[in-house]
């Protein structure tokens, strides 16, 4: 037995352990690296020093190290020792084997825990990390269900969405280090972009995830060595080339305008041209679903063109969005039933099924899921990979990505917002600021007392956090889980916890709302609990605005009160709010100078009784942030200024309260 290995590998990464391995003498980097499933040969020079921890002593040629290097520059290998013969096994190609020239290797007997301790037919199996690909310490340690990520692909069909190279390249950076499998960068043969993103990509080293580009089959009646396109895919140098093709009759003939028999040569002919140039080739079927409800024999022979062309996976595509579970299944079963390759899922979210489309395929045979980051796509969208994830590992309970990647899921979720220029939607599933929120005072009193009466999972799984909000359906129990959240000192026997309460659903009655203003809920608490007076106030203020034949000039005027000490002050600006607010804090800055670093970040309002015309009292919601934290502050009033200066005399009162 191999000390980093059993002879046996399972394909599960937890049967890996101490007492199935001997780990004595293997450094404690490589011990973490071997329990979970990932090599650490990087680069071939390593491997002399990191088997002779493994009890051999091992010397290679220059001509070995050689070939070792322009391999891993081509694609996944695996290594092996057997006997005193290196050999290398190709990934999807379990039975080739490449002789390498002669390595010297001696058993140590003190480096082995069992196994055959002579040498002879001895095998340390090994992978080559120094690949683009998440690969294992053995071929057979893949993970149940492979993520392939194509947010910079077909993710960028969706409205809104544009990224830069430089985007791009900083989202597939953040991808490799979250542990997907593959990273679809796009389409070289349909813009400059994507051409100058694997250009630099092939700079980057992906410690994890395998480069894919993304291409069709060569056109109708053109020799795929003469196709541009494919020229192109070749030019982009990825490990991964991802090719659609068709699958539903409608399109072979009304959209193509070719024959059956064409586009199966159109399929075969490309993956095997791939195949031949050393390329680890997926295929799309695109309309997989409405193809094999048209005419389910044609649908298995494109797929069985490509199959046995060479390809290493066959993926079914929803591309229409519109299949429910159950058709997803069973064609998908009826897939796995005809083809030896694995099988993935393409879906869309057209009706609102992207996410439950993918799991009923993998629960009918697929083992690798494609998807968008938040589900970026074309018209509604691409399966949300941020929901399928979480799902597979908690759910189903099978691997995919790292163990120790699902509590930075939410921070992945909003990274891709952030890059794209999106609000993080906050009814996001999983990973969603409301995902975890607890407003209804019996729910909250449960989850007091037992946090999964109400939680299908521990919110940190994922990188979330539950939340307590306040509002008039509030009851005790919401009061003293915020309270004791926002850092106050409470308990269900606090005296005041009944004027609080009372306090809340008065103020609630008349239009403010504290589930988005958790400052000014906090400033409601502190004042109630320590019977506290405020560090200032403000006597007086005045807002006017004058135009002339050029330009008009909003002017504020603010007189606040610390102890005995009076400020007034006057300060212009863009419209009344944003004078009242230059006023308000140059008047303040004299006695406070932290707040010199308070900035407003957000305004909004909402007209509360739009029956009443322009004397309908306004909601305001502000915004601020110091740079390092934000918090949000709320005013109500029929007077939109009143209201605005309400919700600023909070913000900067927090901020003085803030440690």
């Amino acid at each position: 037995m191999s000390p980093l290995l059993p002879r046996q590998c399972s394909r599960k990464r937890g049967e890996i352990t101490e007492a199935s391995c001997s780990f004595a003498g293997i450094p404690q980097q490589l011990q973490q690296s071997a329990k979970a499933g990932f090599g650490l040969l990087d680069p071939p020079e390593n491997l002399p020093p990191l088997l002779q921890t493994m009890g051999c002593a091992v010397t290679l040629s220059q001509p070995t190290v050689d070939v070792l290097q322009r391999d891993a520059e081509q694609g996944r290998v695996a290594l092996q020792l057997v006997g005193h013969q290196l050999v290398q096994r190709f990934h999807g190609a379990a039975n080739l084997r490449r002789p390498f020239p002669p390595v010297t290797a001696k058993p140590h007997r003190s480096g082995f825990s069992g196994g055959n301790q002579r040498g002879l037919g001895l095998e340390i199996p090994l992978c080559w990390a120094d690949l683009p690909g998440p690969d294992s310490l053995c071929d057979r340690m893949k993970p149940d269900v492979e993520i392939y990520d194509t947010t910079l692909r077909d993710g960028t069909q969706g409205e809104g969405i544009n990224f830069s190279v430089a985007d791009k390249l900083r989202i597939a950076e953040k991808l490799d280090t979250f542990g997907v499998h593959y990273i679809e960068g796009g389409w070289p043969g349909s813009n400059p972009k994507d051409i100058e993103f694997f250009a630099q990509a092939a700079r980057r080293k992906f410690k994890r995830a395998r480069l894919a580009s993304f291409g069709s089959t060569r056109r109708k009646h053109v020799a795929v060595e003469s196709d541009d396109q494919v020229r192109l895919l070749l030019e982009a140098r990825t490990p991964v080339i991802t090719i659609f093709g068709k699958t539903w009759l409608l399109h072979v003939k009304e959209v193509l305008g070719t024959t059956p028999e064409e586009n199966l040569a159109m399929i075969a002919d490309t993956v095997r041209f791939l195949k031949d140039h050393g390329k680890f080739v997926i295929y799309d079927a695109e309309h997989a679903f409405d193809g094999f409800k048209d005419s389910a024999d044609y649908a298995l022979a494109t797929w069985e063109a490509a199959e046995h062309a060479g390809a290493d996976l066959v993926t079914l595509c929803d591309t229409n969005g519109g299949c429910l579970p159950n058709e997803v299944a069973r064609t998908t079963a009826a897939a796995k039933g005809k083809l030896a390759c694995r099988i993935g899922i393409h879906t869309h979210n057209d009706v609102g099924l992207g996410v439950a489309n993918a799991l009923a395929a993998l629960e009918a045979g697929a083992s690798h899921v494609q998807g968008t980051i938040n589900g970026y796509g074309e018209r509604t969208g691409n399966c949300n990979l941020i929901s399928v994830i979480p799902n597979v590992a908690l759910k189903l309970k099978k691997t995919c990505v790292p163990a120790a990647s699902l509590p930075k899921l939410r921070e992945l979720s909003q990274f891709v917002d952030e890059i794209a220029n999106f609000r993080h939607d906050p009814r996001q599933p999983w990973v969603g600021a409301t995902a975890f929120a607890h407003k209804g005072g019996m729910h909250v009193n449960a989850v007091q007392k037992v946090a999964r009466s109400f939680e299908h999972i521990d919110p940190a799984s994922v990188g979330n956090s539950r939340r307590v909000l306040v509002s008039d359906l509030a009851g005790k129990s919401n009061i003293v889980m915020k309270a004791q959240e926002l850092g106050f000192k409470i308990t269900a026997d606090t005296p005041e916890l009944k004027d609080i309460l009372a306090r809340i659903k008065e103020l609630e009655h008349l239009g403010y709302e504290f589930e988005a203003a958790e400052a000014s809920l906090a400033l409601l608490i502190r004042k109630i609990l320590k019977h506290e007076e405020p560090p200032f106030s403000v006597d007086t203020y005045h807002v006017s605005m004058r135009r002339d034949s050029e330009e008009s000039v909003v002017e504020a005027t603010v007189k606040v009160r610390v102890g005995d000490q009076v400020a007034h002050t006057v300060a212009e600006g863009d419209g009344p709010v944003n004078a009242l607010d230059s006023a308000l804090r140059a008047a303040l800055t004299q006695f406070f100078p932290r707040i010199k670093k308070v900035q407003l970040t957000d305004y909004k309002v909402r007209i509360l009784e739009s029956s009443t015309g322009t004397a309908a009292r306004t909601r305001v919601l502000i915004e601020t942030s110091d740079g390092k934290d934000e918090w949000g502050t709320v005013g109500v009033n029929e007077n939109i200024i009143e209201a605005s200066l309400q919700a600023l005399v909070d913000s900067v009162e927090y901020a003085l309260m803030k440690p």
